[in-house]
């Protein structure tokens, strides 16, 4: 296998779900990954491929600096960087509150933010390296009653689509993978805004995060995240992003040629007891 940026992988997120499985999948093609959580986690060695695993907060400036550190002085560079650090807060607009808005934003996007101040400005001195970050397709379609993880993914694709400019000259690559429904640990994880937990606006509101729920456990594996951003690290050109899982891709060619209100029809749609 060719490694066009380097064999040196960091990513976020990679004690569960989404960033584990694309952690162990690298690995097994020979790549030398270096991944970090809160909880860290166990080595795996698969000869040519590893995963060496390390605590990290994302949240905490000083945190991410030391490690960034600690494993430039181990790979001697960092080649690839995977944003897969998440997490999930639901809740209504007018029921979350900005310290609910800033935990949300922390991780999903400050803590990006974080990794590429740490990372990137090596990949630019080289002229040579990758990052890749998670989106979601909530960061392509406001999801209701998602308004907090839907804002910080809008987010993200901003950001990525502005990297891809200002990076161009230094040769430094960036893309966005954009999962739809894919069953992990997120699910359980997810969080609710403080107002939201005896939320004002009941059975609509449970009804939508139950069909959520259902349909991230009921979604694909990991492993087709995996796949997709093991063939884009082999890209010369990587696409701005790649929508990946279920009818997406569908979804996201009627927001391109549609009249918003009929998206927003579709959405509501998608929802029981939303639509009146």
């Amino acid at each position: 296998m060719k490694y066009r940026y380097g064999k040196n992988v960091f990513i976020t997120g990679a004690s569960s779900g989404i960033g584990k499985a694309t952690a162990h999948t690298l690995a097994k093609s020979g790549f030398h990954v270096y991944g970090i959580s809160r909880s860290g986690g166990e080595d795996t060695d698969y000869g040519d491929g590893f995963v060496q695993m390390l605590k990290m907060d994302v949240t905490l400036d000083d945190s991410v600096r030391a490690v960034t550190d600690e494993v430039m002085r181990r790979a001697g560079s960092i080649d690839i960087l995977i944003n897969a650090a998440g997490t999930g807060v639901c809740g209504a607009v007018d029921e979350c509150s900005a310290q609910d808005a800033y935990m949300q934003m922390n991780t999903n996007y400050l803590g990006v933010i974080r990794m590429i101040n740490a990372v990137v400005p090596d990949m630019r001195k080289r002229k040579c390296g990758l990052c890749i970050n998670i989106g979601s397709v909530g960061g392509i379609f406001a999801i209701p009653f998602q308004s907090l993880y839907s804002s910080s993914k809008f987010a993200v694709e901003a950001l990525t689509e502005c990297m891809r400019i200002e990076l161009k000259p230094f040769g430094v690559k960036a893309c966005l993978i954009e999962p739809g429904d894919i069953k992990t640990g997120f699910t359980a994880a997810r969080t609710y805004a403080e107002k939201a937990k005896n939320s004002e606006y009941g059975e609509p509101f449970s009804r939508a995060i139950a069909q959520m729920e259902k349909d991230e456990q009921g979604g694909a594996s990991p492993q087709i995240i995996a796949n997709a951003i093991l063939k884009m690290i082999k890209r010369k050109n990587p696409p701005v992003r790649k929508v990946v899982g279920g009818m997406y891709s569908f979804f996201r060619f009627l927001k391109r040629v549609f009249p918003d209100r009929l998206v927003e029809f579709i959405l509501t749609a998608m929802y029981p007891g939303l639509k009146k």
